[in-house]
Protein backbone atom coordinates (compact mmCIF):
# COMPACT_ATOMS: atom_id res chain seq x y z
CA UNK A 1 0.00 0.00 0.00
CA UNK A 2 2.66 2.48 0.93
CA UNK A 3 4.68 1.35 -2.13
CA UNK A 4 1.88 2.22 -4.45
CA UNK A 5 1.08 5.73 -2.55
CA UNK A 6 4.68 6.38 -3.23
CA UNK A 7 3.92 5.22 -6.76
CA UNK A 8 1.35 7.65 -7.32
CA UNK A 9 2.79 10.74 -5.81
CA UNK A 10 5.84 10.26 -7.79
CA UNK A 11 3.49 9.49 -11.09
CA UNK A 12 1.75 12.91 -10.36
CA UNK A 13 4.87 14.38 -10.02
CA UNK A 14 6.21 12.94 -13.11
CA UNK A 15 3.12 13.96 -15.03
CA UNK A 16 3.17 17.61 -13.98
CA UNK A 17 6.72 18.06 -14.79
CA UNK A 18 6.12 16.66 -18.36
CA UNK A 19 3.43 19.09 -18.74
CA UNK A 20 5.25 21.56 -17.96
CA UNK A 21 8.37 20.77 -19.74
CA UNK A 22 5.71 19.97 -22.70
CA UNK A 23 4.44 23.64 -22.28
CA UNK A 24 7.81 24.88 -22.40
CA UNK A 25 8.58 23.06 -25.26
CA UNK A 26 5.43 24.66 -26.85
CA UNK A 27 7.28 28.20 -26.91
CA UNK A 28 9.86 27.71 -29.06
CA UNK A 29 7.67 25.03 -31.38
CA UNK A 30 4.75 27.10 -31.17
CA UNK A 31 7.02 30.15 -31.97
CA UNK A 32 8.48 28.54 -35.34
CA UNK A 33 4.66 27.11 -36.05
CA UNK A 34 3.50 30.81 -35.80
CA UNK A 35 6.30 32.07 -37.65
CA UNK A 36 5.93 29.51 -40.65
CA UNK A 37 1.80 30.88 -40.85
CA UNK A 38 3.04 34.39 -41.18
CA UNK A 39 5.12 34.18 -43.70
CA UNK A 40 3.09 31.95 -45.81
CA UNK A 41 0.01 34.58 -45.32
CA UNK A 42 2.65 37.98 -45.38
CA UNK A 43 3.67 37.26 -49.12
CA UNK A 44 1.71 39.30 -51.46
CA UNK A 45 0.26 36.31 -53.56
CA UNK A 46 -2.96 35.46 -54.55
CA UNK A 47 -5.00 33.52 -51.92
CA UNK A 48 -3.37 35.28 -49.14
CA UNK A 49 -4.20 37.83 -46.22
CA UNK A 50 -1.79 40.05 -47.11
CA UNK A 51 -2.98 39.69 -50.74
CA UNK A 52 -6.63 40.76 -49.84
CA UNK A 53 -5.66 43.35 -47.70
CA UNK A 54 -3.36 45.43 -50.04
CA UNK A 55 -5.62 44.42 -53.52
CA UNK A 56 -8.28 46.96 -51.65
CA UNK A 57 -8.25 48.76 -48.37
CA UNK A 58 -9.01 46.88 -45.14
CA UNK A 59 -10.98 50.43 -43.89
CA UNK A 60 -12.89 53.36 -45.69
CA UNK A 61 -9.99 56.03 -45.79
CA UNK A 62 -11.02 59.28 -45.57
CA UNK A 63 -9.24 62.69 -46.49
CA UNK A 64 -10.46 65.48 -43.99
CA UNK A 65 -9.66 69.47 -45.31
CA UNK A 66 -9.19 72.16 -43.42
CA UNK A 67 -8.88 75.75 -44.90
CA UNK A 68 -7.52 78.50 -44.31
CA UNK A 69 -9.50 81.75 -44.61
CA UNK A 70 -8.34 85.34 -44.49
CA UNK A 71 -9.76 87.75 -41.95
CA UNK A 72 -7.99 90.57 -42.82
CA UNK A 73 -7.89 90.44 -46.75
CA UNK A 74 -7.79 94.46 -47.22
CA UNK A 75 -4.96 94.93 -44.96
CA UNK A 76 -2.90 92.47 -46.26
CA UNK A 77 -3.49 93.21 -50.14
CA UNK A 78 -2.90 97.10 -49.23
CA UNK A 79 -0.45 97.29 -46.12
CA UNK A 80 1.10 94.19 -46.55
CA UNK A 81 0.00 93.06 -43.22
CA UNK A 82 0.81 89.82 -41.44
CA UNK A 83 -2.33 87.16 -42.87
CA UNK A 84 -5.08 86.94 -40.25
CA UNK A 85 -5.74 82.92 -40.66
CA UNK A 86 -8.80 81.47 -39.80
CA UNK A 87 -9.48 77.84 -40.30
CA UNK A 88 -12.67 76.38 -41.88
CA UNK A 89 -13.57 72.69 -41.76
CA UNK A 90 -13.21 69.82 -41.87
CA UNK A 91 -14.44 69.20 -45.32
CA UNK A 92 -14.22 65.10 -45.98
CA UNK A 93 -14.34 63.08 -48.99
CA UNK A 94 -13.03 59.44 -49.28
CA UNK A 95 -10.23 58.11 -50.93
CA UNK A 96 -8.67 55.07 -51.86
CA UNK A 97 -11.59 52.94 -52.20
CA UNK A 98 -10.83 51.64 -55.67
CA UNK A 99 -8.89 48.19 -56.00
CA UNK A 100 -5.29 49.02 -57.08
CA UNK A 101 -4.99 48.48 -61.44
CA UNK A 102 -2.54 47.06 -63.57
CA UNK A 103 -1.56 44.20 -61.07
CA UNK A 104 1.59 42.88 -62.73
CA UNK A 105 3.45 39.92 -61.05
CA UNK A 106 7.02 40.02 -62.17
CA UNK A 107 9.85 37.26 -62.20
CA UNK A 108 11.85 38.69 -59.83
CA UNK A 109 10.03 38.36 -56.99
CA UNK A 110 8.40 41.79 -57.33
CA UNK A 111 4.47 42.96 -58.08
CA UNK A 112 4.05 45.80 -59.94
CA UNK A 113 0.64 48.35 -60.29
CA UNK A 114 -0.87 51.45 -59.89
CA UNK A 115 -3.31 53.71 -57.66
CA UNK A 116 -6.11 55.13 -58.74
CA UNK A 117 -6.87 58.53 -57.30
CA UNK A 118 -10.60 59.70 -56.61
CA UNK A 119 -11.95 61.79 -53.84
CA UNK A 120 -15.68 61.51 -53.44
CA UNK A 121 -17.35 64.04 -50.78
CA UNK A 122 -18.93 63.21 -47.62
CA UNK A 123 -21.30 66.00 -46.53
CA UNK A 124 -22.38 63.75 -43.14
CA UNK A 125 -19.10 64.09 -42.44
CA UNK A 126 -18.28 67.89 -42.90
CA UNK A 127 -19.39 70.96 -41.44
CA UNK A 128 -20.67 72.26 -44.34
CA UNK A 129 -20.72 72.09 -48.31
CA UNK A 130 -18.06 72.26 -51.26
CA UNK A 131 -19.63 75.36 -52.00
CA UNK A 132 -18.81 77.58 -49.11
CA UNK A 133 -16.53 80.80 -49.92
CA UNK A 134 -13.36 81.24 -48.23
CA UNK A 135 -10.45 84.01 -48.93
CA UNK A 136 -7.50 82.66 -49.84
CA UNK A 137 -4.46 83.60 -51.89
CA UNK A 138 -4.58 83.75 -55.61
CA UNK A 139 -2.63 80.42 -56.69
CA UNK A 140 -1.65 81.95 -60.27
CA UNK A 141 -0.52 85.46 -59.11
CA UNK A 142 1.86 84.13 -56.13
CA UNK A 143 3.33 81.25 -58.48
CA UNK A 144 4.36 83.67 -61.19
CA UNK A 145 7.67 85.21 -59.86
CA UNK A 146 8.71 81.96 -58.86
CA UNK A 147 8.25 80.79 -62.46
CA UNK A 148 9.33 83.50 -64.21
CA UNK A 149 12.15 85.76 -63.00
CA UNK A 150 12.86 87.29 -65.78
CA UNK A 151 11.97 91.44 -64.99
CA UNK A 152 10.67 91.81 -69.16
CA UNK A 153 8.63 88.88 -68.50
CA UNK A 154 7.09 90.08 -64.99
CA UNK A 155 5.99 93.14 -66.89
CA UNK A 156 3.82 91.18 -69.34
CA UNK A 157 2.08 89.11 -66.35
CA UNK A 158 1.81 91.92 -64.65
CA UNK A 159 -0.40 93.63 -67.75
CA UNK A 160 -2.74 90.14 -67.73
CA UNK A 161 -2.96 90.02 -63.92
CA UNK A 162 -4.10 93.63 -64.16
CA UNK A 163 -6.51 93.14 -67.27
CA UNK A 164 -7.89 90.43 -65.28
CA UNK A 165 -8.71 92.29 -62.31
CA UNK A 166 -6.14 89.41 -60.00
CA UNK A 167 -4.98 90.18 -56.62
CA UNK A 168 -2.80 88.36 -54.02
CA UNK A 169 -6.05 87.25 -52.87
CA UNK A 170 -8.95 85.48 -54.59
CA UNK A 171 -12.25 84.07 -52.88
CA UNK A 172 -13.24 80.58 -54.13
CA UNK A 173 -15.53 78.00 -53.17
CA UNK A 174 -13.93 75.06 -51.12
CA UNK A 175 -14.36 72.28 -54.11
CA UNK A 176 -12.82 74.99 -56.85
CA UNK A 177 -9.34 75.56 -54.50
CA UNK A 178 -9.06 71.85 -53.82
CA UNK A 179 -10.21 69.79 -57.64
CA UNK A 180 -9.52 73.42 -59.80
CA UNK A 181 -10.92 76.53 -61.30
CA UNK A 182 -10.21 77.95 -64.23
CA UNK A 183 -7.87 81.24 -63.67
CA UNK A 184 -8.87 84.61 -65.11
CA UNK A 185 -5.39 85.50 -64.94
CA UNK A 186 -3.75 82.69 -66.83
CA UNK A 187 -7.14 82.79 -69.07
CA UNK A 188 -5.57 86.46 -70.47
CA UNK A 189 -2.13 84.79 -71.09
CA UNK A 190 -2.05 84.18 -75.06
CA UNK A 191 0.29 81.05 -75.02
CA UNK A 192 -1.74 77.77 -75.02
CA UNK A 193 -1.31 76.79 -71.11
CA UNK A 194 -4.19 75.12 -69.74
CA UNK A 195 -5.88 77.67 -67.62
CA UNK A 196 -7.10 75.26 -64.78
CA UNK A 197 -5.44 75.21 -61.43
CA UNK A 198 -6.31 73.71 -58.00
CA UNK A 199 -4.26 72.54 -54.86
CA UNK A 200 -4.58 68.55 -56.14
CA UNK A 201 -5.77 69.27 -59.54
CA UNK A 202 -5.79 67.32 -62.13
CA UNK A 203 -7.04 64.13 -59.28
CA UNK A 204 -10.23 62.35 -60.12
CA UNK A 205 -9.08 59.70 -62.82
CA UNK A 206 -5.31 60.08 -62.46
CA UNK A 207 -3.08 57.67 -61.51
CA UNK A 208 -0.05 57.30 -58.53
CA UNK A 209 2.69 54.93 -59.67
CA UNK A 210 3.90 52.91 -61.38
CA UNK A 211 4.91 51.24 -57.81
CA UNK A 212 6.89 47.80 -58.50
CA UNK A 213 7.35 46.19 -54.23
CA UNK A 214 8.65 42.69 -53.70
CA UNK A 215 6.32 40.42 -52.56
CA UNK A 216 8.08 38.77 -50.08
CA UNK A 217 8.10 35.27 -52.06
CA UNK A 218 12.49 35.38 -51.75
CA UNK A 219 12.56 37.12 -48.73
CA UNK A 220 10.13 37.72 -46.14
CA UNK A 221 12.09 40.93 -44.77
CA UNK A 222 11.58 42.72 -48.12
CA UNK A 223 7.74 42.00 -48.09
CA UNK A 224 5.78 45.55 -49.80
CA UNK A 225 9.42 47.32 -49.93
CA UNK A 226 9.38 49.24 -52.83
CA UNK A 227 11.86 48.27 -55.71
CA UNK A 228 11.11 51.84 -58.10
CA UNK A 229 8.32 53.98 -58.42
CA UNK A 230 7.60 55.54 -61.74
CA UNK A 231 10.46 52.55 -62.54
CA UNK A 232 12.91 54.63 -60.84
CA UNK A 233 14.84 53.72 -57.84
CA UNK A 234 15.19 57.72 -57.04
CA UNK A 235 13.34 60.94 -57.48
CA UNK A 236 15.45 63.64 -59.46
CA UNK A 237 14.62 65.89 -56.66
CA UNK A 238 16.70 66.41 -54.78
CA UNK A 239 20.53 65.17 -53.95
CA UNK A 240 22.07 62.46 -51.83
CA UNK A 241 20.03 59.88 -49.96
CA UNK A 242 17.34 62.48 -49.73
CA UNK A 243 16.46 61.15 -53.58
CA UNK A 244 16.10 57.85 -52.66
CA UNK A 245 12.94 55.86 -52.29
CA UNK A 246 13.24 53.95 -49.33
CA UNK A 247 10.49 51.33 -47.26
CA UNK A 248 7.15 50.64 -48.19
CA UNK A 249 3.65 52.46 -49.26
CA UNK A 250 2.89 52.55 -45.59
CA UNK A 251 0.15 50.18 -45.85
CA UNK A 252 2.07 47.66 -44.74
CA UNK A 253 5.83 46.51 -43.95
CA UNK A 254 7.87 43.08 -43.33
CA UNK A 255 5.90 41.28 -40.74
CA UNK A 256 7.57 40.64 -36.97
CA UNK A 257 7.97 44.63 -36.13
CA UNK A 258 9.98 45.30 -33.98
CA UNK A 259 9.83 48.27 -30.82
CA UNK A 260 13.45 49.65 -31.45
CA UNK A 261 13.17 49.68 -35.68
CA UNK A 262 12.61 52.63 -37.85
CA UNK A 263 9.61 52.01 -40.16
CA UNK A 264 10.58 54.15 -43.52
CA UNK A 265 7.96 54.59 -45.79
CA UNK A 266 8.26 56.40 -49.18
CA UNK A 267 4.67 59.50 -50.12
CA UNK A 268 4.60 60.80 -53.23
CA UNK A 269 2.20 63.64 -51.42
CA UNK A 270 5.54 65.58 -50.18
CA UNK A 271 7.93 64.04 -53.09
CA UNK A 272 9.83 61.92 -50.56
CA UNK A 273 10.76 58.72 -48.45
CA UNK A 274 10.04 59.50 -44.45
CA UNK A 275 10.60 57.53 -41.28
CA UNK A 276 8.29 56.40 -38.17
CA UNK A 277 9.20 55.93 -34.37
CA UNK A 278 8.43 53.58 -32.20
CA UNK A 279 5.96 55.74 -29.80
CA UNK A 280 4.35 53.47 -27.29
CA UNK A 281 1.27 50.41 -27.75
CA UNK A 282 -2.09 51.06 -28.68
CA UNK A 283 -5.40 48.70 -28.79
CA UNK A 284 -7.86 48.94 -31.59
CA UNK A 285 -11.09 46.46 -31.96
CA UNK A 286 -9.11 44.19 -29.49
CA UNK A 287 -5.88 43.58 -31.68
CA UNK A 288 -2.63 44.66 -29.88
CA UNK A 289 -0.47 47.26 -31.96
CA UNK A 290 2.96 49.49 -31.92
CA UNK A 291 2.68 53.10 -32.55
CA UNK A 292 4.81 54.45 -34.90
CA UNK A 293 5.29 58.10 -34.92
CA UNK A 294 6.81 60.88 -37.70
CA UNK A 295 9.60 62.63 -35.21
CA UNK A 296 10.31 66.12 -34.96
CA UNK A 297 14.04 65.12 -36.27
CA UNK A 298 12.20 64.39 -39.79
CA UNK A 299 11.52 67.63 -40.47
CA UNK A 300 14.48 69.29 -38.61
CA UNK A 301 16.52 71.82 -40.47
CA UNK A 302 20.15 70.68 -41.20
CA UNK A 303 21.79 72.57 -38.33
CA UNK A 304 20.43 70.63 -35.93
CA UNK A 305 19.93 67.21 -38.13
CA UNK A 306 22.72 67.34 -41.00
CA UNK A 307 21.21 63.96 -42.63
CA UNK A 308 18.30 66.91 -43.57
CA UNK A 309 20.79 68.86 -45.53
CA UNK A 310 20.09 67.80 -48.76
CA UNK A 311 16.93 68.58 -48.26
CA UNK A 312 17.82 72.13 -48.00
CA UNK A 313 17.49 73.88 -51.63
CA UNK A 314 17.15 77.93 -50.94
CA UNK A 315 19.62 79.13 -48.21
CA UNK A 316 17.77 82.47 -48.74
CA UNK A 317 14.52 81.15 -47.57
CA UNK A 318 16.01 78.69 -45.05
CA UNK A 319 17.71 81.29 -43.52
CA UNK A 320 20.87 79.19 -44.41
CA UNK A 321 19.55 76.32 -43.65
CA UNK A 322 18.50 77.01 -39.88
CA UNK A 323 14.77 76.85 -40.98
CA UNK A 324 12.88 74.13 -39.52
CA UNK A 325 9.51 72.28 -39.94
CA UNK A 326 8.71 73.20 -44.07
CA UNK A 327 10.04 71.29 -46.67
CA UNK A 328 10.33 73.14 -50.42
CA UNK A 329 8.86 70.29 -52.45
CA UNK A 330 9.07 73.13 -55.97
CA UNK A 331 10.95 70.57 -57.80
CA UNK A 332 8.79 68.05 -57.91
CA UNK A 333 5.80 70.87 -58.31
CA UNK A 334 6.87 72.08 -62.10
CA UNK A 335 8.87 74.96 -59.91
CA UNK A 336 5.68 76.33 -57.99
CA UNK A 337 6.93 77.13 -54.84
CA UNK A 338 5.13 74.51 -52.87
CA UNK A 339 6.05 74.26 -49.14
CA UNK A 340 5.24 70.97 -47.16
CA UNK A 341 5.02 70.95 -43.53
CA UNK A 342 2.88 69.44 -40.24
CA UNK A 343 0.09 70.82 -39.73
CA UNK A 344 0.27 74.71 -38.39
CA UNK A 345 3.64 74.72 -38.70
CA UNK A 346 4.25 71.65 -35.70
CA UNK A 347 7.68 71.52 -35.10
CA UNK A 348 8.75 74.74 -37.14
CA UNK A 349 10.91 77.55 -36.36
CA UNK A 350 8.92 80.39 -34.56
CA UNK A 351 9.86 82.87 -37.44
CA UNK A 352 7.09 80.34 -39.60
CA UNK A 353 4.18 81.51 -36.83
CA UNK A 354 5.85 84.92 -37.06
CA UNK A 355 4.54 85.85 -40.23
CA UNK A 356 1.11 84.59 -40.13
CA UNK A 357 -1.74 84.95 -37.14
CA UNK A 358 -4.37 82.37 -36.16
CA UNK A 359 -2.03 79.14 -35.84
CA UNK A 360 -1.77 76.90 -32.96
CA UNK A 361 0.26 73.73 -33.43
CA UNK A 362 -0.92 70.89 -31.01
CA UNK A 363 0.81 67.15 -31.43
CA UNK A 364 -2.37 65.36 -30.65
CA UNK A 365 -4.33 66.68 -33.33
CA UNK A 366 -1.21 67.60 -35.95
CA UNK A 367 1.46 64.49 -35.65
CA UNK A 368 1.38 61.62 -37.89
CA UNK A 369 0.79 58.18 -36.92
CA UNK A 370 1.28 54.27 -38.04
CA UNK A 371 -0.26 51.83 -36.01
CA UNK A 372 1.30 48.54 -36.89
CA UNK A 373 0.08 44.85 -36.03
CA UNK A 374 3.64 43.65 -35.25
CA UNK A 375 3.27 39.94 -36.16
CA UNK A 376 2.09 40.88 -39.80
CA UNK A 377 3.70 44.26 -40.01
CA UNK A 378 0.03 45.21 -41.28
CA UNK A 379 -0.62 48.79 -40.56
CA UNK A 380 -4.60 48.93 -39.21
CA UNK A 381 -5.10 52.23 -38.17
CA UNK A 382 -3.05 55.46 -39.71
CA UNK A 383 -3.56 59.31 -39.65
CA UNK A 384 -1.69 61.41 -41.87
CA UNK A 385 -1.62 64.83 -41.38
CA UNK A 386 0.14 67.29 -43.93
CA UNK A 387 -0.40 71.35 -44.55
CA UNK A 388 0.24 72.56 -47.95
CA UNK A 389 1.88 76.29 -48.21
CA UNK A 390 3.10 78.67 -50.89
CA UNK A 391 5.98 80.93 -50.62
CA UNK A 392 4.73 84.60 -50.56
CA UNK A 393 7.96 86.41 -52.33
CA UNK A 394 7.90 90.80 -53.12
CA UNK A 395 7.94 91.21 -56.58
CA UNK A 396 8.27 94.91 -57.48
CA UNK A 397 7.54 94.53 -61.49
CA UNK A 398 4.21 92.70 -60.28
CA UNK A 399 1.13 95.42 -58.42
CA UNK A 400 -0.53 92.51 -56.98
CA UNK A 401 2.42 91.61 -54.96
CA UNK A 402 4.26 95.24 -54.79
CA UNK A 403 3.00 95.42 -50.72
CA UNK A 404 4.69 92.34 -50.05
CA UNK A 405 7.68 93.15 -47.56
CA UNK A 406 9.47 89.96 -47.16
CA UNK A 407 9.52 85.98 -48.34
CA UNK A 408 7.23 83.86 -45.96
CA UNK A 409 5.94 81.27 -46.17
CA UNK A 410 1.66 81.01 -46.40
CA UNK A 411 -0.51 78.72 -45.19
CA UNK A 412 -3.29 77.13 -47.84
CA UNK A 413 -4.82 74.25 -45.84
CA UNK A 414 -3.89 71.33 -43.83
CA UNK A 415 -5.35 67.73 -44.37
CA UNK A 416 -6.12 64.31 -42.12
CA UNK A 417 -6.17 61.95 -44.50
CA UNK A 418 -7.25 58.45 -42.04
CA UNK A 419 -8.56 55.39 -41.60
CA UNK A 420 -8.95 52.33 -39.14
CA UNK A 421 -9.75 48.64 -39.80
CA UNK A 422 -12.92 47.84 -40.27
CA UNK A 423 -15.29 45.86 -38.09
CA UNK A 424 -15.38 42.67 -40.16
CA UNK A 425 -11.57 42.63 -41.05
CA UNK A 426 -10.73 43.20 -37.38
CA UNK A 427 -12.79 39.90 -36.82
CA UNK A 428 -11.79 37.95 -39.75
CA UNK A 429 -7.98 39.40 -38.21
CA UNK A 430 -8.59 37.90 -34.41
CA UNK A 431 -9.64 34.98 -35.42
CA UNK A 432 -7.01 34.02 -38.00
CA UNK A 433 -4.29 35.80 -36.49
CA UNK A 434 -4.17 37.31 -32.64
CA UNK A 435 -6.65 34.92 -31.90
CA UNK A 436 -4.61 31.68 -32.97
CA UNK A 437 -1.16 33.47 -31.28
CA UNK A 438 -3.04 34.24 -28.09
CA UNK A 439 -4.57 30.87 -27.88
CA UNK A 440 -1.13 28.94 -28.05
CA UNK A 441 0.43 31.56 -25.72
CA UNK A 442 -2.66 30.82 -22.90
CA UNK A 443 -1.73 27.30 -23.55
CA UNK A 444 1.76 27.31 -23.40
CA UNK A 445 1.13 28.94 -20.02
CA UNK A 446 -1.89 27.08 -18.50
CA UNK A 447 0.66 23.87 -19.15
CA UNK A 448 3.64 25.15 -17.48
CA UNK A 449 1.52 26.32 -14.48
CA UNK A 450 -0.62 23.53 -14.21
CA UNK A 451 2.45 20.93 -15.17
CA UNK A 452 4.24 23.38 -12.30
CA UNK A 453 1.66 23.45 -9.70
CA UNK A 454 0.93 19.13 -9.80
CA UNK A 455 5.08 18.44 -10.01
CA UNK A 456 5.33 20.86 -6.25
CA UNK A 457 2.01 19.63 -5.34
CA UNK A 458 2.56 15.42 -5.79
CA UNK A 459 6.32 15.92 -4.80
CA UNK A 460 5.69 17.58 -1.42
CA UNK A 461 3.44 15.19 -0.58
CA UNK A 462 5.83 12.78 -1.36
CA UNK A 463 8.49 14.08 0.34
CA UNK A 464 5.60 14.79 3.48
CA UNK A 465 4.89 11.34 3.48
CA UNK A 466 8.34 10.08 2.97
CA UNK A 467 9.24 12.04 6.29
CA UNK A 468 6.19 10.97 8.20
CA UNK A 469 7.00 7.06 7.60
CA UNK A 470 10.22 7.69 9.22
CA UNK A 471 8.84 8.57 12.20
Amino acid sequence: MGCNRNCGLLTGAIIGAVLAIFGGVLIPVGDNLIGKAIKKEAVIANGTIAFENWLVPGSSVYRQFWVFHVQNPSEVLDQGARPKLEQRGPYTYRVRYLPKENVTENSDGTISYMLPNVARFEPDMSVGTENDTITCLNLAVVAAPALYTNTFIQLLLNTWIKASKSSMLQNRTVKELLWGYKDPFLNKVPFPLDPVLGVFYPYNGTFDGLYKVYTGKEDIKKTAIIESYKNKRNLSYWEGHCDLVNGTDGASFPPFVKKDQILRFFSSDICRSIYGVFQGKQDVKGISLYRFTVPREAFASPAEVRDNSCFCTDEVVSKNCTLAGVLDISACKAGRPVFISLPHFLHGSDSLLHDVEGLSPNEKEHDTFLDVEPITGFTLQFAKRLQVNLLVKPAPKIEALSKVKKPYVFPLLWLNESAVIGDAKAEMFRSKVTGRVQMLSVLQMVLMITGSVLFLAFMGSYFIYRSKKLK
